[in-house]
């Protein structure tokens, strides 16, 4: 049953109506967010167990580039945010153009995480090199993953630019934005 059926039927989608974009992506991303959660957990737990392992991969990292994809992804997120005010005011060139960068933003992302696994790997690292970089390649190639879909969702959603779909496609954008924020510091920063 749609949400529009479950509208008409009065059943409704509770909590989930009053969010932006169709109520399914709601389900999509709180589902990835626990996914993630628990994935960001075991990293942590494991970095209890093991905290010298992880400050000696940690320190191997290249934190610099992960800062510039930080800017480069939340950048991204605010030309999504715009495309989705665009959208709304009915400006389907402008709501396209925002898109378009923020997809643009994306791709460059996916550049910049692809050059510091080159570095990574070219200094001999890799999923079996020690418990850090399993979890590491995991977490990072599984959010990875997430970034080139969301840049499918915004090229699917920016061929009609209608304001239902920019705001799914949007949220789910924000979704892997904010599993960033949440990841740098975590697998960067905190020692």
């Amino acid at each position: 049953m749609s949400a529009a059926d479950c509208e008409q039927q009065g059943t409704g989608w509770g909590i989930l109506e009053d969010l932006p974009g169709d109520p399914m992506i709601w389900v999509l991303i709180f589902s990835e967010l626990v996914a993630f959660g628990l994935f960001l957990g075991t990293f942590v737990v494991a970095r209890a167990i093991h905290p010298a392992m992880f400050a000696a991969g940690q320190a191997t990292l290249n934190s610099t580039l992960a800062g510039l994809n930080t800017l480069v992804l939340v950048t991204s997120g605010w030309a999504a945010a715009r495309a989705t005010k665009a959208a709304r005011a009915r400006e389907p060139r402008t709501t396209r153009r925002w898109l378009l960068i923020a997809m643009a933003l994306g791709g460059f992302f996916i550049a910049i995480k692809l050059a510091e696994y080159a570095e990574e790997i070219g200094r001999g690292v890799g999923l079996e090199t020690s418990p850090f970089f399993t979890l590491y390649f995991l977490l990072t190639g599984f959010h990875l993953l997430h970034v080139g879909l969301g840049i499918v969702i915004l090229a699917v959603v920016c061929r009609r630019a209608e304001v239902s779909g920019v705001e799914t496609g949007a949220a789910f954008w924000h979704m892997v934005d904010l599993v960033w924020i949440a990841m740098f510091p975590i697998l960067y920063l905190v020692r």
